[in-house]
């Protein structure tokens, strides 16, 4: 059964490790990531961008999928199904088809309209068992035509988030979505401890957890980062083993253009990448 991401959460924060949340695009990713959380024994948060929930036939069709794989597969560690930064329409739509956390992503809002949507959000969460995650400072990244520093979030502003009542906070340190440039300045410390003692005890999301440094991560994690959200990473190795196997011809062998033969390189790529992550994470029988 999904669960919400509040619990897994709140004991990454206590524990000092975190919980991955990694994208799912289709069947094989969906699969995959469930597959290695239920095997190491991790709690694990599936994130779903508005653009993957439309690329994979819509919101419903992916929570029935999702429930049939717990069932299936016999799936017993804690999973959350998460909108990854949802808008504030696209979060009342995955409530209502059936996802057991969202993303309400209002840092392109002034703050004051950040605040009003993220509260009417935290009353809804709040009555149907729900875990939300909201963001301050937007985090900059290639999909925002930013690139290079990524931006830091103002921590007064980040308080004001939190004490609304929110599970979790996105805040942005100098993290950026997709590759990271050469020019990247790093994580800055110095905006994440101002969060921290300001947001005390709320678990904090890492955005862009592709390419960021082992000993940055780790640092994160000991200064209250408790999901690290993964997508590029997997995308750039299921890409990488699907190439390798066209390459060699094995598509051309035998019934090597079955799809799940096909395919089925860039799921063990996945599945290998999601362990690394939790293994760096610390989740690893956490569930």
């Amino acid at each position: 059964m999904l669960v919400s991401a509040k619990e897994m959460l709140q004991k990454a924060a206590a524990g000092k490790y975190a919980v991955g949340q990694f994208n799912i695009n289709n069947l094989e990713w969906t699969k995959a990531v469930l597959l290695t959380a239920q095997e190491n024994n991790s709690p694990v948060i599936l994130g779903v961008s508005e653009g993957a929930g439309k690329y994979m036939g819509g919101y419903k069709t992916i929570v029935g999928m999702v429930n049939g794989m717990l069932e299936e597969l016999n799936i017993t560690v804690p999973v959350a199904l998460h909108l990854d930064h949802g808008s504030y329409e696209g979060a009342l739509k995955t409530i209502e088809a059936g996802f057991s956390s969202v993303m309400f992503d209002g840092s392109h809002y002034p703050i004051e309209e950040n605040i009003t949507k993220t509260k009417e959000l935290v009353r809804i969460c709040a009555e149907k068992g729900l875990s939300l995650e909201a963001e301050v400072g937007s985090i900059g990244g290639e999909e925002d035509g930013v690139v290079g520093a990524g931006e830091c979030a103002d921590p007064n502003e980040c308080k004001m988030i939190a004490d609304l009542g929110v599970t979790m906070l996105a805040a942005g340190i100098g993290n950026i979505h997709g590759k990271y440039p050469a020019n990247w300045a790093g994580l800055s410390f110095e905006t994440l401890e101002a969060v921290q003692a300001k947001t005390v005890g709320m678990p904090l999301v890492l955005h862009g957890g592709t390419g960021i440094p082992e000993d940055m991560i780790k640092k994160a994690i000991s200064l209250g980062v408790a999901k690290i959200n993964v997508n590029t990473e997997c995308q750039l190795s299921f890409a990488a083993a699907t190439r390798k196997y066209i390459e060699e011809g094995k598509d051309l062998s035998g019934k090597g253009f079955d799809p799940r033969k096909l395919l089925g390189p860039g799921f063990e790529a996945i599945k290998a990448t999601v362990k690394e992550k939790m293994e760096l994470f610390g989740s690893v029988n956490k569930a």
